[in-house]
């Protein structure tokens, strides 16, 4: 969960929970298990049983988009003016339908153990939460053009349910000229959760990651700071298959927080914060690549309704490359964002250094996949920004002791699908440099790679 402090956003973090040795050799033997055990399997959840399809129309692994589940949410996640994409997939299951046949109910299980190169002072290493994540979806078509992804969550961190990732879409298409023209509504609550690729940030690589290691001090607003915290409402379009283009304008819909905001809210949006996305995609044989852009700009009142604000404007390029090999698959992303942060309200308040700070943030990855059913992954990441000694303050693990955000690293990750609704993976995080530093970047002795972070996962879906 993600909370706003003197006009930055920062991941909090409770005490990690008890490892269970128990659990470790469950989790061992289930892997064993699916191992020796490798069968065929139907996709089950709630979109597949609307569809009749298998997981892998829509997906080569969880969570990434084939083409054709790029269109089944472009279309409100519903089979309305899908019978072409349904012909080739080989239904004809497209018959609209004034409510689903089936309810569209799924549910999500993520367990995992989490182990740092040095534990946290204070703290137990290989920590395992089971579970980490359990979700309930509803997810599918309502009516023949109105569609949801609807998630609610419990975390074992914070104990509680709590509504995640959603998107309710109207969509429909039409022809101008001989050209295919897409378009719809999505009401969501994260920007970028609306888009179709994994170039940006709210289903970029990785996928799933540890909530109990540290992670660096800073990141850009739309980096997954508003998750959650927003309500917007946006139209977008597809223009002959290729020109992509969507604007929603966020308000603040605080989780957990007094409605309407009160003068003891924090990090309440002036006004409406507009989010913009342009993309181009191309086919061309078994290549396909996307480049496009995002960005968003947002005033940010850090306590109360009213007062000085912060304001974030952030500027993103992205792009995503995938090709067919056979039976196998490659993909590949890459995102890099600007953003300028004009800190009027922290600065007078004594929470900065600076009026204005400036960070850059950039990830790279690719994905080799093996038949559906094994996922390699390589990943880059670097975030690099104005030094600022009091936004950025020395504190034991979370701090920085030259006042740096600059942060950077490799991660590598294993991923296997004994069934298409199953995933084990382990990942191994190491960074090069922490919060401005390679050694000693708290100011308390601890190092860059003390938190090179293991991270293992079982994922079921259903």
């Amino acid at each position: 969960m993600k909370w706003f402090r003197l006009g930055v956003w920062e991941e909090t973090k409770t005490s990690s929970q008890q490892a269970d040795g128990r659990l470790v050799i469950i989790s061992v033997a289930l892997l064993a298990f699916t191992v020796l055990g490798v069968r065929d399997a139907g996709a089950v959840p709630s979109y597949a049983r609307q569809t009749g399809l298998a997981c892998s129309s829509c997906h080569t692994v969880f969570l990434e988009l084939t083409a054709f589940g790029r269109a089944f949410k472009m279309h409100g996640y519903t089979t309305q003016a899908m019978k072409e994409q349904l012909e080739e997939a080989g239904t004809d299951k497209e018959a609209p339908l004034n409510i689903n046949r089936t309810f569209p109910l799924s549910v999500m299980l993520q367990t995992s153990l989490t182990r740092t190169d040095a534990q946290q002072p204070g703290t137990q290493n290989a920590n395992v939460e089971f579970p980490q994540q359990l979700s309930i979806f509803l997810a599918g078509e309502i009516t023949p053009h109105i569609g949801t992804f609807l998630q609610v969550t419990y975390t074992g961190q914070d104990d509680n349910f709590s509504l995640d990732n959603t998107d309710i879409r109207y969509a429909d298409d039409t022809t101008i000229g001989d050209r295919e023209l897409i378009y719809g509504v999505s009401l969501n609550n994260n920007p970028t959760v609306e888009d179709l690729w994994h170039s940006t940030p709210a289903w970029a690589f990785p996928f799933a990651s540890a909530d109990s290691a540290p992670t660096p001090a800073a990141s850009a607003l739309v980096d997954g700071a508003l998750a959650q915290q927003v309500a917007g409402l946006g139209g977008y379009f597809l223009w002959n298959k290729h020109l992509y283009a969507n604007v929603t304008l966020y308000r603040s819909a605080q989780i957990g927080a007094p409605q309407p905001p009160t003068t003891t809210s924090n990090g309440t949006i002036r006004d409406v914060a507009p989010y913009w996305r342009v993309a181009w995609q191309q086919t061309s044989g078994p290549n396909y690549i996307e480049v496009g852009t995002f960005g968003l700009f947002a005033q940010v009142i850090p306590t109360g309704t009213s007062g000085a604000t912060n304001k974030f404007t952030d500027f993103a390029f992205d792009a995503q490359y995938e090709r067919a090999l056979g039976t196998n698959s490659l993909s590949a992303h890459a995102t890099y964002i600007y953003e300028n942060q004009q800190l009027d309200a922290t600065h007078a308040a004594g929470g900065s250094s600076n009026e204005s700070d400036k960070l850059h943030t950039v990830r790279l990855d690719g994905i080799y996949h093996y038949q559906n059913q094994v996922a390699l992954s390589l990943g880059y990441f670097l975030t690099h920004g104005t030094s600022d000694p009091i936004l950025y303050a020395p504190a034991a693990i979370s701090g920085s002791a030259n006042g740096s955000p600059d942060s950077d690293g490799v991660l590598a990750e294993i991923a296997y699908f004994p069934w298409q609704n199953v995933r084990l993976s382990a990942m191994y995080t190491v960074y090069t440099e922490f919060n401005g530093r390679a050694n000693n970047y708290d100011g308390s002795s601890r190092d860059a790679f003390d938190n090179n972070t293991l991270y293992v996962l079982l994922w079921l879906m259903y």
